[in-house]
């Protein structure tokens, strides 16, 4: 500190509470709507600033030394409270806010002791310009990455690391603000220079880790997709080839039926024409794809399903109403049923390979009540299935991973849930249907 009035001391807290809170409000997001924030951090600002500058006034020794750790050790508490991330996520974005407050702090002094003779004014407008630059890169260079980096921290990160990371982090901005406070010397510069670059340094590299890691696994699961779609439409290419084959079949020989029918009138067999015309309508049937629902997308697909599930001996019953025109991109469909779908054939699988005697089954329910989509879908499976965070292990689905059906119920502020209950795989989704309106391309 370069000392100065408690007049002096008020504007530096002031602007170290509202430089940090606009730094951490870029990084993070809050539960509250803008104005219930506002009060909060307002009283927050107000009883944090009043005890400062008591606090400068009756002791300002220990003051300059202890303050920052003891207010901004008070809105880390405020802050989880009104953020809306996961509570490590907010610890993370807490250690690199610190971090940055630590930079306009210290580079607001040292900028006013090295170039400007220690002028109290010089390290006011230092900090400012160090704050509205901090703003403004994040803004513009770091929200777009810090978005999809918190989504990979959140996917990626087991809590060892997320632990030894923040742990690693408030460490280097600890030493960082003691070192800053210590008797000035001629190594004093150089030692915040390497503990500032050090700290930098680890936010770097983890922050260029996980980005690599989310990516890899985004490319990983784009890649699971398309190998989906690519035996959806070899499914629904076999469907097409054996009614093409069939209607070629029928028409080559409909002359020959002709005549028979025509026999059965002449010599008045009624009976046995009517049993003859019942075979040949259900022959004419068989090579028609089953109107399952309205929706062409969600039709095809189940049946693609449900022919390959009954070629493996499995029990299928479907409950579903799914309009033409259903206000649910037919790709997210697509994407969700499909992989409850193929997921819950290999349950079936697994479970018969377990214990060949079992009765393997698959019950779906895809209903729209009110504003909101249900899908329900039951199998056989395994007695004991791995889960992790909630979601089965890749190796129970066969390779596809429910973070598709997750990914994409998200997208319509959904809820999905997994469990297995003695045998039998409960998948249940319940999401938003938009408006019309609001229908995604």
């Amino acid at each position: 500190m370069l000392g100065g009035s408690v007049y002096v001391a008020f504007l530096r807290f002031l602007l170290c509470m509202a430089g940090t809170i606009c730094i951490f409000l870029q990084l993070d997001e809050s539960r509250f709507s803008k104005k219930k924030l506002v009060f909060i951090y307002g009283v927050f600002c107000v009883v944090a600033i009043s005890f400062s500058c008591l606090w400068y006034l009756t002791d300002w020794e220990s003051c300059i030394r202890m303050i920052t750790f003891v207010v901004f050790g008070a809105f880390a508490l405020v802050s989880l409270f009104i953020s809306n991330k996961r509570i490590y996520l907010t610890f993370y974005n807490l250690a690199f806010t610190f971090y940055l407050t630590a930079v306009f702090i210290v580079g607001g002094i040292e900028t006013a002791r090295v170039f400007f003779h220690s002028n109290i004014w010089a390290d006011v407008a230092a900090r400012i310009i160090l704050i509205l630059a901090m703003i403004y890169w994040i803004r513009k260079c770091m929200k777009k990455m810090l978005k999809g980096f918190d989504s990979y921290l959140e996917t990626e990160m087991d809590a060892l690391s997320v632990m030894i990371l923040i742990i690693s982090l408030f460490s280097g901005i600890g030493i960082i603000l003691i070192q800053h406070y210590v008797e000035n010397n001629g190594h004093r510069l150089v030692q915040l220079a390497v503990n500032f670059f050090l700290t930098g340094s680890l936010q770097v590299v983890v922050f260029r880790l996980y980005l690599h890691m989310g990516k890899e696994s985004e490319y990983q699961k784009e890649n699971q997709l398309m190998k989906m779609n690519q035996r959806l439409l070899g499914r629904q290419l076999e469907l097409l080839e054996e009614s093409v084959e069939t209607g070629r079949r029928i028409r080559h020989d409909i002359r020959h039926h002709n005549q028979v029918i025509g026999e059965y009138a002449r010599r008045g067999q009624q009976k046995e024409l009517l049993e003859y015309l019942r075979q040949y309508e259900h022959k004419m049937e068989s090579g028609v794809i089953p109107v399952i629902c309205d929706n062409t997308a969600v039709n095809n697909i189940l049946s693609a399903y449900t022919r390959w599930a009954r070629m493996e001996d499995i029990n299928v019953t479907m409950d579903v109403e799914v309009d033409k025109n259903f206000a649910v991109a037919d790709m997210d469909m697509v994407t969700i049923l499909s992989n409850a779908y193929e997921n819950a054939i290999y349950g079936c699988i697994e479970a018969r390979r377990q214990m060949a005697e079992r009765e393997c089954f698959i019950h779906l329910l895809v209903k729209k009540k009110g504003g909101k989509l249900v899908i329900y879908c039951s199998n056989t499976c395994k007695m004991e299935l791995d889960f992790r965070k909630g979601q089965p292990r890749p190796e129970f689905t066969g390779g596809i991973g429910v973070s598709s059906i997750i990914k994409t119920a998200d997208q319509y502020d959904g809820e999905t849930d997994f469990r297995n209950d003695d045998g039998i795989f409960v998948f249940r989704l319940i999401m938003n249907i938009p408006k019309e309106t609001e229908v995604r391309a």
